[in-house]
């Protein structure tokens, strides 16, 4: 068995439910401590984080993860435990193993075999692990950004582990990812007996025509890296309870998933805009989960491709879908940022799995990446 195999193997073991890190950057700490990787833990909250970085000179090279996992769901469901890693059929199974315990595992390797054969590369190399990125992402990554700039320290590149293949291993990179822009949106009435309407003003029709305009505006076009931007809500809360009386108020959450030909204020506007249209009596907040934000043509795209290249012979399709990652708070720095790991077919599932193969694969990719830029 390999030194990544065993490693996600011994990290999968580790019951992280974020924001529990469960061991899992003791493990980290104490194989790369050796070879010059001073440990420093900047813990906020119940977040574990920990920085691990070899060299004091510029460019500074970041290998970027998370050791929480979500919850295992059922235990009944899975065909073997969430947290004891088994091999069946080429494939390693348990809560982890694609997002991303073998991603943090492969980067382990990856530093060790790299130092092993270029002891006085050049510029600085760092990991940066979290356990907050599954959860609220509040002492995670951005806590430690904020150390970090208050220290005066230029990311220069990043690599994040996230599951980003789709098909094969290595055939979709992400070079940047959509903001994300919730609202939570209070709609006010007057209550009163469904019986007497000329008495009362109903929240669920006063918003009605207003939501169907939300839904049916047409955000932007998108752009050659990114999809047109999307509205969804996800929670409609009014009523009393009972059948014969008009609600006073209506709960709204939503979200934008929106793209770099927009820009949050002018979203902002635009739902007011609508809103006021309607003439409704409203209380409306915002919260920005992350800004978009966009990495290509530049040096560590093409480190990334030409290490894929090497290893599994073939070039990555570029992309900037999914969900919100640690990204969104590394990339206003400055740094460039790409995000490759494993399949993510089975992320956040029941058995969740990744190829045994893969997991070495991952390793020499990331190796590979470090020689292009820094040997």
């Amino acid at each position: 068995m390999s030194d990544t195999l065993q490693l996600t193997e011994a990290l999968i073991r580790c019951p992280s439910v974020t924001p529990d890190d469960a061991g899992c950057m003791d493990l980290v700490a104490a194989r790369l401590a050796p070879l010059g990787f001073e440990p420093e833990w900047l813990n906020f909250g119940e977040t574990r984080n920990l920085w691990l970085r070899r060299g004091v000179s510029a460019p500074l090279f970041v290998f970027l993860g998370h050791t929480d996992v979500v919850p295992p769901g059922p235990l009944e469901s899975w065909t073997s435990p969430p947290f004891e890693p088994v091999i069946r059929d080429g494939k390693l199974y348990g809560r982890g193993a694609a997002d991303m315990k073998s991603g943090v595992a492969a980067m382990v390797t990856a530093l060790e075999s790299f130092v092993a054969a270029h002891p006085d590369h050049r510029g600085s190399i760092a990991l940066m692990l979290t356990s907050d990125e599954e959860g609220d992402a509040k002492d995670g990554v951005v806590k430690v950004v904020e150390t970090l700039k208050a220290r005066g320290y230029q990311i220069d590149w990043c690599l994040i582990g996230e599951p980003s293949s789709f098909d094969n291993l290595g055939d979709v990179i992400r070079v940047g990812r959509r903001g994300s822009l919730n609202g939570k949106l209070r709609v006010f009435g007057v209550q009163g007996h469904v019986a007497y309407p000329e008495k009362v003003e109903n929240p669920i029709h006063r918003f009605a025509p207003a939501l169907a305009e939300l839904t049916a505006e047409v955000w932007d076009q998108g752009n050659e890296f990114f999809p047109p931007t999307s509205f969804q809500v996800s929670n409609l809360n009014s009523g009393t309870g009972a059948e014969n009386v008009v609600p006073g108020r209506l709960d709204a959450l939503f979200n934008f998933r929106f793209s770099t030909a927009l820009t949050e204020d002018e979203i902002k506007r635009r739902v007011h805009a609508i809103l006021d249209k309607h003439g409704l009596r409203y209380e409306l907040s915002w919260r920005l989960s992350g800004a978009p934000f966009l990495t290509t043509g530049t040096e560590l795209v093409e480190a990334v491709q030409q290490a894929l290249e090497s290893v599994v012979g073939r070039r990555a399709r570029p992309d900037t879908g999914g969900g919100t990652s640690d990204g969104r708070f590394i990339a206003p720095t400055g740094a460039q940022v790409v995000e490759l790991g494993p399949l993510n077919g089975s992320i956040h599932k029941v058995d969740e799995h990744t190829p045994v193969a893969d997991v070495d694969s991952l390793s020499r990719i990331y190796e590979r990446v470090l020689v292009n830029l820094l040997a």
